[in-house]
């Protein structure tokens, strides 16, 4: 077995400028629901953009985005977009409770950034979303593949 050491070696802290590594933290990361800037450009633009810079297809971005959402992968644990009771298990729930008709989204904020959904006859809060993961019910085109992959078999094609 090889033992590397921790962190760097080559310089010592006070021979480095920690607040220059700033600049390197993502401002946005629409596939682990992170966003760190307000304003601009509007998140699930960063999302395609990200999608685009990994060159991922539509699917592939529709059915990674719906995976990590499942398995609750998000920055800092947030349970935005984890429409599941099944965390962790890999499976098309993200897609069949986005697109479930019981459930109205309304704005949790002002930026219209998080959103809740709640039981369309009780009113009762049931999951929180983000804009990028409400753009799969609300873009035609993202819709069309979310509906693919929350029909009974969209757990075969989405690789559930």
């Amino acid at each position: 077995m090889c033992r590397l050491p921790p962190g760097r070696v080559d310089a010592l802290p006070e021979q480095t400028d920690v607040e220059s590594f700033d600049l390197l933290q993502p401002l946005a990361d629409g596939f682990r629901n992170y966003r760190r800037i307000e304003g601009g450009v509007s998140t699930e633009t960063l999302l395609i953009d990200k999608a685009q810079q990994l060159t991922l297809t539509a699917p592939e971005m529709t059915v990674l985005v719906g995976g990590l959402r499942v398995l609750g992968a998000n920055y800092d644990g947030s349970k935005h977009g984890v429409f599941t009771d099944r965390v962790g298990v890999l499976s098309n729930d993200f897609f069949v409770n986005l697109l479930d008709m019981a459930t109205v989204w309304k704005a949790a904020d002002d930026n219209a950034e998080l959103f809740t959904g709640s039981d369309r006859k009780t009113g009762e809060a049931k999951y929180s979303a983000t804009r990028v993961d409400l753009v799969f019910g609300s873009n035609s085109v993202l819709r069309a593949l979310a509906e693919v992959y929350a029909c009974a078999d969209g757990a075969a094609e989405a690789g559930a």
